[in-house]
């Protein structure tokens, strides 16, 4: 379900096929993402979670297996 959320936010942001978004997938290396883009994201993700991701954290959510592990705790 988390992981179907940050594919689908992926997805959209980045006007991606969800499908190629997978676990092992990295937000700079594989889909390009620049630090704006994460920012976004990780805004997105606080909206869409009604969460609150520090700085130090949103640094280290680089791949979305990543990504996932850290919601998943929250949950």
């Amino acid at each position: 379900m988390i992981f179907e959320k940050v594919q689908a936010a992926l997805a959209s942001q980045f006007e991606m096929d969800p499908e190629t978004i997978t676990l092992d997938t990295n937000l700079i290396d594989d889909i390009g993402a620049d630090s704006l883009d994460v920012v976004e994201l990780i805004m997105s993700l606080e909206d869409e979670f009604g969460i609150a991701i520090s700085d130090e954290d949103a640094a280290q959510l680089y791949t979305v297996r990543r990504i996932v592990e850290y919601l998943e705790k929250l949950q």
